[in-house]
């Protein structure tokens, strides 16, 4: 299905955050024209379409101070993949969570990010959630420069 041209208003209108108010899609519906309800309603059927996967807030976080950034590498039996991912992946200080095949060379199969106020605070959550999943094998590798961050756009 092909998005509509409100919708395309919506995404647009939208692409670089909502504004901070009391009442965003108000202020979003009278910029285009419609009700409020419509804007929700137009969001909820962009995502139920797929033509959009999430509409949710997305913190900068090196806007807030939170500088340490570290992907976590696993290597968890293949047979365990599954079950270990989707733990890892309810943690709440793991931001993204990854199967990847293995290379040679490169033992690692599960790939998480945490962020951080601090290297030390990233080392700390790495080894809780190998407490957790019982997983030892791993590597915490940091951020040393961010490259790109930026969503849809159009």
């Amino acid at each position: 299905m092909e998005m509509t041209e409100i919708q395309r208003q919506i995404i647009i209108l939208t692409q670089e955050g909502i504004p901070i108010t009391s009442s965003p899609y108000k202020d979003i519906s009278h910029q285009l024209g419609i009700t409020e309800e419509e804007v929700v309603k137009q969001i909820k059927l962009m995502k139920d379409l797929d033509i959009i996967r999430r509409f949710g807030a997305s913190i900068g976080h090196r806007d807030i101070g939170i500088t340490a950034n570290a992907m976590c590498v696993w290597n968890v039996p293949d047979e365990d993949v599954e079950d270990v991912g989707r733990l890892m992946a309810t943690i709440d200080d793991v931001t993204h969570c990854y199967a990847r095949p293995r290379h040679p060379g490169w033992p690692y199969n599960i790939f998480t990010m945490v962020h951080s106020y601090t290297r030390d605070d990233c080392l700390a959550i790495a080894k809780e959630i190998s407490k957790l999943t019982g997983i030892d094998n791993y590597k915490v590798m940091f951020s040393e420069k961010e490259f790109k961050k930026t969503g849809i756009r159009l």
